[in-house]
């Protein structure tokens, strides 16, 4: 592990800027062929397409629903190797949980769900039509609640280029666009909205509309659960909210115009709680809250940027806002290896805390249990079901005030190794799968490199023993049951669980060298996060909404007052709803040095 993150906060940023430029030369690789289209002007489309074409200027169909994946490091062909170790075998030895682990007051069940909408707006793959099947081997089939399962693998599309020949397909729209409440496609945008003052459809209840079949109306429901649901309600709400203030100072605009703009600045809203909000708490260090702040605003800060607008470098002032977009001579896309590192689910507990929110606050605006609720229970169709009888106040409070999974080793939700999937629009699929498994599979089919190789090609020393990885005694015995000694097989999503988390980090560093590279990249190369950021885009209305708010407890307090005031104690919406404020450090930020 790098000694990088020990070091003051301005030394910290130094290295980190480095980093983030060798991957930015070293780490975008495009699949597909280079677009050759007309230049569009992009004043002819002021606003985000139903799709997600005609965003970057140079490309119509750069970022569009349908597009390839990119990557970040060279394909590992790993056709002779897809069950080497048995994917059921990783799965059971190595990730099943044996006992719930959590991650403290750091991270909540609304930060665990954050990050399941974020997915819902970025990334899901096309598949094939014909299915394959897994089995469980005799070693290990007692232990599995499935005994085999089929499953669609991931359709391989040729991309009619020399070097990189087959590609897989993203059927979300990888822009931050809003799309997991917008949809990806002009039948799903149609489906959504209410056609009048530019609104999108919400129940009276607070939460989404379901259709006759029980299914939610939303941008994107495929494999959701009651978490996910209620931020989509959220995001909703506060659409419908951004219209009725651009509607007040510009009554002359139409449904459509109305709509457009408050697309535009809630996709914002949400692209900037993700950047200063929820990575400052799962990188939860001095030196990510300057990096992350300095994504959007710059080092010089939020007051000086409000001031006197973007001034100068992406350094001083962020990206938010440049001149025009930067993709780095790689047309946009987000990546098969992105895919790999949210590989997330050990955030999900076994069971949701069910607050009574009709009681009395407790000590630090706690309310008391009520019922243990059965994740099982809160996931798809019958997900939605659960949560019309809890209610939005009911799922926010309680999701606040409980701890998220941590992601370690053994700590993969069992539930999920039975669990029901779903088809693009929502439906259920008669087959059940066992996810780890599954995962395990994904990764090794799509030819993402296992752990070792990944870092190799992420500028990062490889571990020559398992020692280099953990000093558990048990994880090292496990590890060589599965793998023998030979480190080179140790799969991608096993070594990003089982690595030395760096003090505050939620995630691996190996993880985090992806974040920092397509993290920038979503904003940078996004011409309405950049060129068009402005009033002309936005309006006068919606980019001053866009730059008054700070934070997801920012949005919840918009909509629902008595929910910040009443429940949450803690200054993030993403930590334990009862966990102490920040306390105010007197020492500069830049000038700080880490404890350890």
């Amino acid at each position: 592990m790098n000694l990088w993150h020990r070091l003051p906060v301005f030394l910290g940023l130094i290295y980190l800027a480095i980093r983030r430029h060798l991957h930015q030369q070293y780490n975008l690789i495009n699949v597909g062929t280079t677009p050759k289209g007309v230049r569009f002007n992009p004043a002819d489309h002021p606003y985000r397409t139903a799709n997600g074409e005609y965003n970057d200027p140079f490309g119509e169909g750069v970022g569009a629903q349908n597009s390839f994946f990119g990557r970040n490091n060279q394909p590992v062909d790993q056709t002779d190797e897809l069950m080497k170790p048995d994917p059921v075998v990783v799965a059971v030895k190595l990730l099943s949980r044996k006992k719930f682990i959590d991650t403290g007051k750091q991270f909540n069940m609304i930060a665990a769900s954050w990050i399941q909408f974020m997915i819902h707006d970025w990334i899901d793959h096309m598949e094939e039509t014909n299915q394959t099947e897994i089995v469980a081997p005799p070693e290990v089939a007692s232990q599995c609640p499935l005994k085999k399962f089929r499953f669609y693998k991931t359709k391989e599309v040729p991309t009619g280029f020399y070097d990189i020949k087959t590609g897989s397909l993203n059927i979300r729209t990888p822009w931050w666009d809003g799309s997991a409440i917008y949809g990806n496609d002009a039948e799903k945008n149609a489906e959504v909205r209410t056609f009048k003052d530019g609104k999108l459809k919400i129940a009276n209840n607070g939460l989404l509309q379901h259709d006759q079949d029980g299914i939610a109306i939303s941008g994107d429901v495929r494999n959701s659960w009651a978490g996910v649901s209620t931020l989509q309600a959220l995001f909703i709400k506060e659409h419908n909210a951004v219209c009725d203030a651009i509607k007040g100072e510009n009554p002359f605009l139409n449904d459509e115009e109305l709509y457009r703009h408050a697309r535009l600045v809630t996709a914002a809203v949400i692209a900037k709680i993700h950047t200063i909000d929820w990575t400052v708490e799962l990188l939860k260090t001095d030196t990510m809250y300057v990096a992350l702040h300095a994504n959007w605003y710059g080092l010089l800060g939020k007051k000086f940027k409000d001031a006197f607008g973007h001034v100068g470098s992406e350094i001083l002032s962020g990206y938010v806002g440049m001149k025009k977009p930067e993709n780095h001579g790689v047309p946009y896309s987000l990546t098969e290896d992105f895919t790999s590192v949210y590989r997330m689910h050990p955030l999900l507990p076994d069971t949701l805390h069910l607050r009574d929110t009709h009681a009395k606050p407790g000590k630090d605006k706690s309310p008391p249990m009520k019922q243990e609720v059965p994740m099982i229970d809160l996931i798809g169709l019958k997900g939605e079901k659960t949560l019309t009888n809890i209610g939005f106040t009911g799922q926010l409070v309680s999701m606040g005030h409980q701890a998220s999974g941590a992601l370690e080793i053994w700590n993969y939700p069992k539930w999920l190794r039975d669990i029901i999937v779903q088809n693009p629009d929502g439906s259920e699929r008669p087959d059940h799968v066992d996810m780890p498994t599954l995962e395990i599979y994904r990764d090794r089919e799509r030819k993402v490199p296992r752990y070792n190789h990944f870092r190799r090609s992420m500028l990062m020393i490889p571990i020559s023993k398992w020692e280099d990885l953990t000093n558990d005694a048990e994880v090292i015995k496990t590890l060589r049951e599965v793998y023998s000694d030979n480190i080179e097989k140790l799969d991608l999503l096993v070594g990003l669980m089982v690595e030395k988390k760096i003090k505050g980090f939620a995630i691996s560093e190996t993880a985090f060298f992806i974040f920092i590279l397509m993290a920038s990249r979503r904003l940078e190369a996004d011409r309405f996060f950049t060129s068009d950021f402005n009033e002309e885009t936005y309006t006068k209305k919606g980019l001053e909404w866009v730059n008054t708010t700070e934070s997801l407890r920012d949005v919840i307090t918009r909509h629902y007052p008595e929910i910040t005031e009443k429940w949450m104690n803690s200054t993030s919406a993403f930590s334990v709803w009862d966990s102490t404020p920040n306390a105010h450090n007197p020492i500069p930020i830049l000038l700080r040095v880490p404890q350890h």
